[in-house]
């Protein structure tokens, strides 16, 4: 397949982020592409260069329903237009009122829900950890290795996916476990879906077994598919025998759906890919304004009542314009069926990432749950070990030829796109990807010059 070189002009680009650099803080953005952001609509990114790219990421799964989509953007106008902020921390307004009852009506299972409201994925975890200390009277937190739940320390402390997120910043927050995270695609010789399940609940209750009393532990806080830990998914087995060591020793159930909730996984939530779950617990953000800054924990409503004011209260939070956008967030969802379009979608995408799989050696696993995809390149499909460089020479050439695309872990290729991409884009992505594959393995890809890794 002959590749399409764009004829992009990065000079606008350049000028910008050098300038830049003298102000704003290394530690605030992980390197990629010189791109500065000037516009963008539905799948479509435009820089201040006048170049366009198909959007691949949705700003980091948040912006499932496109950017400017124009039910939200009128949302937001109007509401700007009525009352911009007063915090719910004092007063009521009305679109904080309307979403914390569509939210808690939208969580799965039967039980009567509760929300509070934050101002981004990080305190929505937090969150978790407050109320589930509170209604349980216990300390410890259980969290997994490759987690990526925030920023916050104590979203931070329950995290496990990067070095620079607990370098130089110790003490963390104390009395948290991490465990495995299942991997079916690292599985030992010969191993089952219910080999690695049961081996992976082992080494879950090893510590329960050892040195930590279930009777003192709050929650178990889980990503349904791990997300910056390489869109991972745990076996139905796994998921289900956790969940049942909860109930069975009082140990609350929460679950992070910060990059898998609003859709993304053809689900409205990522634990709808298990069955007849109901968490005690739900984070939720990024897609939930689509982009906007807001956040929510959804819980049983027992246990939302064990905290009062102002134990979980931020000035900004609920902001009635956030509240907004949320709200025709999820009118789009609803109208334009995008969690059905998801599913769709990601089943094609998963065809052509397959059969692409299948003529290139270094795609060792393609792993898709609606659109939304990890595909992890490796050095060989026998030794299954991570190639970083390769997979970094891909991103670039994507991004050359008119892609936004990025990795996880260093080797494995983030597939987030809006769910609203039209399928001609998506196939002139998926096309480019292609060529992008086939241009490392001839050795024609070369990265520019610089001091900074790219990526993770």
């Amino acid at each position: 397949m002959e590749a399409r070189k764009v004829d992009h002009n990065h000079v606008e680009d350049k000028r910008l982020i050098d300038r830049e650099s003298k102000y704003f803080a290394a530690a605030g953005r992980i390197n990629y592409f010189d791109l500065v952001i000037d516009s963008a609509h539905g799948a479509i990114l435009t820089d201040v260069d006048g170049n366009k790219y198909i959007d691949l990421l949705a700003s980091a799964s948040a912006i499932n329903v496109g950017h400017t989509n124009d039910l939200v953007v009128k949302a937001i106008k109007d509401q700007a237009e009525q009352l911009i902020h007063y915090t719910p921390s004092y007063f009521h307004h009305r679109p904080e009122q309307e979403l914390a009852e569509r939210l808690a009506k939208l969580a799965p299972g039967p039980t009567p829900k509760k929300v509070g409201f934050g101002n981004s994925g990080s305190d929505a975890n937090d969150a978790i950890i407050k109320y589930a200390r509170a209604y349980t009277g216990r300390q410890y937190i259980v969290s997994y290795m490759n987690a990526y739940h925030g920023s916050t320390y104590g979203s931070m402390a329950v995290s496990g996916v990067s070095l620079n997120m607990t370098r130089k910043m110790g003490p963390l927050m104390p009395e948290v476990v991490h465990v495995p995270y299942p991997d079916l695609y690292r599985r030992q010789s010969g191993e089952s879906e219910h080999d690695v399940a049961v081996r992976f609940f082992e080494a879950f209750k090893q510590p329960f077994e050892t040195f930590l009393p279930a009777d003192e532990v709050a929650c178990v806080l889980i990503e349904p598919i791990q997300g910056d830990g390489g869109l991972v998914k745990a076996p139905e087995e796994y998921m289900q025998l956790v969940y049942d060591f909860c109930h069975e020793n009082g140990i609350l159930f929460a679950v992070d759906e910060v990059n898998q909730g609003m859709g993304r996984t053809g689900h409205m939530w990522g634990i709808q890919n298990y069955h007849d779950i109901e968490p005690d617990l739900i984070s939720v953000a990024k897609s939930l304004a689509s982009g906007m800054p807001l956040s929510a924990v959804i819980g049983k409503a027992d246990i939302m009542d064990s905290l009062g004011s102002p134990a979980h209260t931020f000035t900004t939070a609920g902001n009635p314009v956030c509240c907004a956008a949320a709200l025709a967030t999820l009118d789009v969802l609803e109208q334009d069926h995008l969690i059905e379009k998801s599913k769709v979608d990601g089943q094609y995408a998963k065809a052509r990432f397959e059969e692409m799989q299948d003529r290139h050696p270094n795609i060792g696993d393609v792993r898709m749950f609606g659109l939304n995809g990890g595909i992890e390149l490796v050095e060989d499909k026998v030794t299954k070990v991570a190639d970083p460089d390769f997979a970094t020479k891909v991103i670039y050439y994507a991004f050359e030829h008119g892609v936004v695309i990025i990795t996880l872990k260093g080797n494995i290729l983030r597939f987030q796109p809006p769910l609203v991409i039209t399928r001609q884009e998506l196939d002139q992505a998926l096309d480019v990807l292609d060529d992008a594959f086939t241009a490392v393995e001839n050795g024609e890809v070369t990265l520019p010059e610089s001091d900074q890794k790219i990526g993770w």
